[in-house]
């Protein structure tokens, strides 16, 4: 069949197949929503052995520009310390924008500085938020989605990767298994869940952020989950990260 015979595709609206069985008709969702970067620096060994005046004029430096992106507009800027918490990294910058260049820009303004040349990306996770389909099974995913981060004194952050089969299951079993993972997570009222959405722009599926000043109700909660049967379909959810929140200028040490 030649390209001038072939019958040309239908040019409708997208067809979505919901949790619950239903096929829905619907544009593409264009509309703006909040990306994600969840972004980890380790420093380097050799700065600690710097002279303290070196020192701190490079964090001053540093943090001088991290307290200009904090004042803008047009992004929303959380600062982790992760020092003795985590041997791989220091420090994390949660950073969230209507616009993914921003954060471009932010770390190519970082990079200029001369703390830079001491900072390594330990780990970077890029996400967009939008409304959960199990959640919300009228209005779905889209329109309207803002995040309201950093209300918790700790924030645990994990890529998360679901297998295969968990695609190939009906919306009808997806959706009982996530009515239970719901249900199993509720009486957990310290812990406040924000899950973003990986496909297409990172390596992972989604990025599962735990805002919370109780770690210790966030380690009994993931225990729960564990005995759920969504929990049987999870591919990957590590590295994972407790990260402290803490002012910009105690991110870490000089």
């Amino acid at each position: 069949m030649t390209a001038e015979s072939r019958p040309e595709r239908p040019r409708g609206p997208i067809v979505e197949l919901d949790p619950s069985g239903r096929v829905q008709p619907k544009d593409p969702d264009r509309a703006t929503r909040q990306f994600l970067n969840f972004a980890f620096f380790r420093i380097d060994p050799a700065f600690r052995r710097l002279p303290r005046e070196e020192r701190c004029g490079l964090h001053a430096e540093y943090t001088d520009v991290l307290r200009r992106w904090a004042k803008r507009d047009d992004l929303i800027l959380r600062t982790y310390t992760l020092e003795g918490l985590r041997a791989d990294c220091d420090f994390m910058l949660w950073r969230i924008a209507n616009d993914v260049r921003r954060f471009n820009e932010m770390q190519r303004d970082l990079n200029t500085t001369a703390m830079a040349g001491w900072l390594s990306p330990a780990y970077s996770f890029l996400s967009l938020q939008k409304r959960s389909q199990y959640v919300n099974r009228i209005e779905g995913s889209g329109h309207g989605v803002e995040l309201l981060p950093g209300e918790g004194q700790f924030l645990f952050v994990y890529p998360f990767v679901k297998t295969r089969d968990w695609y190939a299951l009906s919306p009808h079993a997806r959706q009982g298994m996530m009515d239970e993972h719901i249900h199993v997570s509720a009486p957990f009222k310290g812990v406040r869940l924000n899950t973003s959405y990986s496909y297409g722009i990172d390596d992972q599926e989604f990025v599962v952020a735990f805002d919370s000043d109780y770690p210790q109700e966030f380690v009994d909660l993931v225990s729960r989950l564990r005995f759920t049967e969504a929990s049987r379909y999870t591919l990957r959810d590590t590295p994972m990260f407790t990260c402290l929140k803490s002012p910009v200028e105690t991110i870490f040490t000089p």
